[in-house]
């Protein structure tokens, strides 16, 4: 859901008392349609997200750390070039529309005063995040947009002078319901500017719109025209309700964006190995059947004497069954019947030693399945390029992948960081993001006596509750096995089985993939999926 005009304009009135005076002294561009400036203001040192992603086109204060790249984007270079030491004077927004000046005062090369615009258009779609110039000018642009005579679009490229875009304006349908059921009739144009004046001079109600347990909506006052289907959660602030709303959205499209040719890798590989099982277990199967070969090899050979070179088929008595019927075997007319007798117990001989050939490779293919399935739980969990990498790193060190050329086979290894948490007791906890972080936890990190947490028969990371060998409170080790639940392929599920133990008792055994263990000495403690409970546990 994008932020509508009303929703833009309470949040702008938070936001402008935090930074409006204050100077910008860091710049990064950690996706490719959002900057985030950092700002000394007068309530301290404070992150601006300024987004025109079309997903999601939004500005506000953020405390997410996000990853930025090694090197840093042109458009991040130019912004950092015109504004770097620039003093914010304040932010517009034209009436119920969905675009943002902010008002700079910035030093040229020269050491003179000049004026500086940055304008986000949060516009679905058609959004962008443009720099202006003292005239108005078109400095640089984070999306060029050649225009179309045609359809009267507008050109957003630099060196034009940039014009606001056509007016909008409409009420939001969230909005227009909740007028509506509150006994509004009529023309809510009143009504609207009467709301557009209370948030721009008054605060407002940050609330999240929350259905069977999802994130549905945001709004900035009480939604009530869902009754009890919906529950309202207030926030202190736009800020914190923004980045609780879109962080798992902006970590599911970061995944797609950046890790989709290495998921389409991994499933193709879990598809081929899962086709290759199938088949397996279908031969399996039918080397079950090998017995009857090596009773017709018999029932042949004790009945040589009768037979001659040049039949196709045979009916005798077959002396395996208790009613003596008869039994038709058929022949190759052009062996003879030693020979035919012997191609019976040949085939039987190869059902035999293909039994064990097959069982072999179905427990090497069970394995490999369940591993791509880990990958592919690792995958949903990736929150930056690094964590990427360290992914696509193992799956070459497994033989999966192979190196692109010399390059990547040069490039330095990368080692991510687990996810940290904190339980109200005040314990530490680490949640692996991949299978190499799991092992490292679990077979290098933790000690002895800290305490180990897995879902029980589904894949999910390792989780560590850090102990230092004491007996941790219960409402930490519940904690723990939610975390445990949430971070596990049984995270939309009910309640899940989660086994725990001390460290002593896990295992890696000898030539195990990444992420393998085994355990014993387990306790089992059913846990919920608990999303909220991850999010206030977060270390940040």
């Amino acid at each position: 859901m994008a932020l509508d005009a009303l929703c833009l304009a309470a949040v702008l009135r938070e936001l402008n008392a935090s930074i409006e005076g204050g100077r910008i002294d860091k710049i990064h561009q950690p996706g490719s349609w959002d900057i985030v400036l950092g700002v000394r203001g007068n309530q301290g040192n404070v992150k601006v997200l300024l987004s025109a992603d079309p997903s999601h086109p939004r500005i506000h204060l953020t405390t997410l750390e996000r990853e930025n790249p090694d090197k840093p984007p042109m458009f991040c270079m130019l912004l950092r070039k015109h504004l770097t030491g620039a003093r914010i004077l304040g932010l517009e927004q034209p009436y119920m529309e969905r675009v943002v000046s902010l008002r700079l005062e910035a030093t040229d090369e020269l050491g003179d005063k000049v004026s500086r615009t940055l304008v986000l258009e949060a516009m679905g779609r058609h959004a962008n995040l443009i720099l202006l110039d003292g005239e108005g000018r078109i400095v640089a642009c984070i999306r060029r947009v050649e225009g179309d005579i045609t359809t009267g679009a507008r050109q957003i490229l630099p060196g034009l002078f940039y014009r606001l875009p056509e007016p909008r304006f409409g009420i939001p349908p969230l909005l227009e319901r909740e007028l509506r059921f509150g006994g509004e009739e009529g023309d809510l144009a009143p009504r609207i500017q009467q709301l557009w004046s209370t948030v721009k001079e008054y605060p407002s109600t940050p609330t999240m719109l929350i259905q069977e347990g999802k994130a549905k909506d945001i709004s900035f006052l009480p939604i009530l025209q869902y009754g009890p289907a919906v529950e309202l959660r207030e926030y202190p602030s736009f800020g914190e309700l923004l980045d609780d709303f879109y962080e798992v959205r902006e970590r599911q499209e970061r995944t797609k964006q950046r890790g989709e040719d290495l998921l389409r890798a991994v499933k193709n590989a879990r598809d081929r190995t899962a086709r290759k099982l199938e088949n397996q277990r279908q031969e399996l199967l039918a080397t079950k059947e090998r017995e009857r070969l090596r009773q017709m090899g018999d029932i042949l050979t004790s009945n040589l004497h009768v037979l001659e070179k040049g039949r196709s088929t045979v009916r005798l008595q077959n002396y395996y069954d208790p009613k003596g019927t008869e039994l038709e075997i058929r022949l190759d007319p052009l062996l003879t019947p030693q020979q035919n007798a012997a191609k019976y117990y040949k085939e039987y001989n190869k059902a035999k030693n293909a039994e064990s050939a097959l069982t072999l490779q179905i427990e090497k293919g069970e394995g490999d399945l369940s591993y791509l399935d880990s990958v592919m739980e690792a995958l949903s969990l990736v929150e930056g390029e690094r964590d990427i990498q360290e992914i696509r790193q193992e799956l070459i060190d497994t033989g999966y992948l192979k190196y692109r050329g010399k390059a990547q086979k040069s490039a330095k290894r990368v080692s991510g960081k687990p996810m940290e948490f904190r339980t109200d007791a005040g314990l530490r906890v680490s949640v692996g993001k991949n299978n190499s972080q799991n092992d490292l936890l679990t077979t290098k990190q933790a000690g002895k006596g800290d305490w180990w947490f897995h879902t029980q028969k589904i894949h999910g990371s390792h989780v560590i509750l850090w102990t230092g060998g004491e007996e941790p409170d219960e409402k930490s080790v519940e904690q723990a096995a939610a975390l445990a639940a949430w971070f596990s392929q049984g995270r939309e599920a009910g309640k899940l089985p989660v086994d725990y133990t001390p460290v002593k008792f896990v295992k890696k055994p000898g030539r195990a993939k990444p992420g393998m263990v085994v355990y014993t000495t387990y306790r089992t403690l059913m846990a919920k999926p608990d999303e909220a409970l991850v999010k206030r546990l977060r270390v940040k």
